[in-house]
């Protein structure tokens, strides 16, 4: 197959956005692999506050929010400022309307806190372009608690479900009102596009269909051609 990235001249920006274990950051490596974009990941390994937040959300909330905050608007200005094609695991966007929200209905960060917070974020998306395509990978509570326990990170060992389903139900009502760009909605709970070359390949032509959909009296075959 003939990547985009070779026959079309402009930049593309690609985030990949869903709930923890969804796959965002093997998706992210397959298709910086496929395309040749410059892959761009979500800050876990060095992450100074993610250990003790699992352990005490209440406590390392603001702290951790405001840290994924500082590197996802610095990653996403470096994004838009490249001349490069990037594919993103998680956008910035995730930040507020997924998890600082859950954070503070579940009482884990004060109002005083997430006004703060919220008033930081609009100043900061102001200045920034959305992704020109927006992968949103749905998955159901039992594939991500799997994924989870496969991938051995002992700090999400302890992650509850009621937790991912307050994600879940967050994604879903965020996916309902995204309005600032492409999006495109990968149900992802009977796939392996890790392990099954089809199901990859499936994916790469949606992808390659949302940001370049055939005009009428165009075959697919000629939509990549110079």
């Amino acid at each position: 197959m003939t990547s985009q990235s070779e026959n079309k001249n402009e930049k593309i920006f690609i985030s990949i956005a869903g709930n923890i274990g969804s796959g965002k950051s093997s998706l992210t490596k397959l298709l910086s692999k496929h395309f040749g974009w410059v892959p761009f990941f979500e800050s876990v390994d060095d992450n100074p506050y993610l250990s003790d937040f699992y352990a005490d959300m209440k406590r390392w909330s603001f702290h951790l929010q405001v840290y994924f905050l500082s590197n996802r608007f610095k990653n996403h200005k470096q994004i838009v400022e490249m001349p490069e094609s990037v594919v993103q695991d998680r956008s910035i966007y995730e930040d507020v309307e997924i998890f600082a929200r859950n954070l503070h209905e579940m009482g884990n960060m004060d109002k005083r806190d997430y006004e703060n917070y919220r008033e930081l974020f609009d100043i900061m998306v102001d200045y920034l372009k959305p992704p020109d395509l927006l992968i949103y990978l749905r998955a159901n509570i039992d594939t991500l608690v799997k994924q989870i326990k496969l991938r051995g990170r002992s700090f999400e060992q302890s992650i509850s479900k009621d937790y991912l389903e307050r994600l879940n139900a967050s994604y879903e009502d965020w996916i309902k009102r995204y309005n600032i760009g492409k999006l495109l909605v990968i149900e992802s709970d009977e796939i392996d596009f890790v392990n099954n070359g089809e199901h990859l390949g499936d994916i790469i032509n949606k992808v390659e269909e949302a940001l370049y959909p055939i005009k009428p009296g165009t075959s697919k075959a000629s939509r990549f051609a110079r």
